[in-house]
């Protein structure tokens, strides 16, 4: 039995009969395809199946391939506000009114593609009426709303598990980046509720037009 030793360094072993090397797969297949004392030769239908995940080069089932999920619920609006015990703290016209959920891990990486999302996913009417413009293109208003309840966990049961939301300090940290990089990049009004505060949100949801947007 000989070792290959190629770039990988291991997991390419080859055993050698008649002078052929066979590859795992290969002698996989040949041993149990071979006669049993007294027994007709067991053949083995997907040789592959009999692999681990690792040598067929993938992941195992019960492994999340996802990353971090930062959420956004928008809806084109002709007008929307927040207030706070009676006081409108954030308020635009025509443009997006976006409810933000954190969750954990959730970094630069999510704030600059959810912000690019935002300001550029074209939901707003062309000329002939199709959605061909974005908040940037119409130079609308953006009114953004944390809302830990977005994150979630709802796959189960009656109730609502927020396990799966950031915790407070960390989703406001995120928020307020995800305010500040909106405000970079767009001049044309970007409105905030109060992050953890009772808010009243009110709206004209122009269509209706509503999406989910998620990193």
């Amino acid at each position: 039995m000989s070792r290959d030793q190629g770039s990988s360094g291991k997991g390419h072993e080859a055993v050698e009969r008649g002078g052929a090397p066979l590859t795992a797969l290969s002698a996989l297949s040949h041993r149990l395809s071979s006669r049993a004392e007294g027994e007709g030769p067991v053949l083995l239908q997907n040789p592959s199946a009999a692999l681990s995940d690792a040598q067929r080069g993938c992941a195992p089932a019960n492994v999340p391939t996802s990353g971090p999920r930062m959420l956004a619920l928008i809806q084109r609006v002709t007008q929307a506000q927040v207030a706070v015990a009676g006081e409108t703290v954030g308020a635009i016209g025509p443009g997006l009114l976006a409810l933000i959920g954190v969750q954990p891990n959730d970094g630069p990486a999510e704030i600059a593609k959810l912000g690019e999302r935002l300001l550029r996913y074209r939901v707003f009417s062309d000329d002939t009426g199709r959605m061909n413009r974005s908040l940037t293109d119409v130079q609308g208003g953006l009114l953004l709303v944390s809302q830990f309840t977005l994150a979630a966990d709802t796959a189960a049961g009656l109730r609502p598990s927020f396990s799966s939301a950031a915790p407070p300090q960390e989703a406001r940290r995120i928020f307020d980046e995800l305010v500040a990089y909106c405000r970079l990049k767009h001049a044309y009004g970007v409105e905030t509720g109060r992050f953890g505060a009772d808010m009243q949100v009110s709206l004209v949801n122009d269509g209706p037009v509503t999406f989910l947007l998620h990193t």
